[in-house]
């Protein structure tokens, strides 16, 4: 259903408070932040960012959610790819790695929050919402979990324990969080060699090979 006028307006507030919060969580962190931070980045008053959120922690866990929501719709189109399971695995590496660059703000939050959460770091309150979110992060991962082991089992990928070469094949594609910046003049052309970059390395860390046998 359409969004009316007044709805749509509230909409893309909500989006730019989320999009100001994002990046300033990613800058100075979530203890670091507060309120004012994120309305002086919008040139807003932090009335206006208590009108959609009651506190920074409700903003910070908003800023996770749609991070999430992001990396969802960008594997969409292709968990129902056909074909051979290491090939829709590098389809939904690419695209996971090309959010960690366009959208790092957002995942750099996802990645603070789920350590906030393992630390035991939020209230009680928060705690659950924090639950929630990590759940959807463990069905996201658990998506991969299921194409890497069908991969395994039609022979072009070698690994012993699904769970553990999991955490460690995220390891690579969430790398560009802790070592990308946009450098000037760069163009999208240039993030997806980078990404590509990224999905063929942890390819290898599968044990991906090619139909000679040859890891590649």
């Amino acid at each position: 259903m359409a969004l009316g006028a007044r709805e749509q307006v509230a909409e893309n507030a909500r989006a730019d408070i989320l999009h100001a919060a994002a990046i300033c969580f990613n800058d100075r962190g979530y203890v670091a932040t507060s309120i004012d931070d994120v309305a002086r980045s919008l040139g807003a008053t932090k009335g206006m960012v208590y009108h959609h959120y009651r506190s920074k922690a409700d903003l910070f866990a908003d800023v996770f959610r749609v991070g999430m929501e992001m990396n969802y719709a960008a594997i969409a189109p292709f968990r129902a790819m056909s074909g051979r399971a290491a090939a829709q695995w590098r389809a939904m590496a690419f695209a996971h790695v090309l959010q960690m660059i366009r959208t790092k703000p957002f995942q750099r939050v996802v990645w603070e929050g789920v350590s906030m959460y393992l630390r035991g770091a939020t209230t009680p309150e928060q705690r659950d919402v924090f639950a929630e979110l990590q759940q959807s992060r463990r069905d996201y991962g658990n998506i991969f979990r299921d194409v890497i082991a069908r991969a395994r089992d039609e022979g072009d990928f070698i690994f012993d324990d699904p769970g553990l070469t999991e955490q460690i094949m995220f390891l690579t594609l969430n790398s560009p969080l802790f070592w990308y910046s946009p450098r000037a003049g760069e163009t999208d052309a240039d993030r997806e060699i980078l990404a590509e970059q990224v999905v063929a390395f942890a390819y290898r860390g599968l044990g991906g090979v090619d139909t000679k046998g040859v890891a590649r």
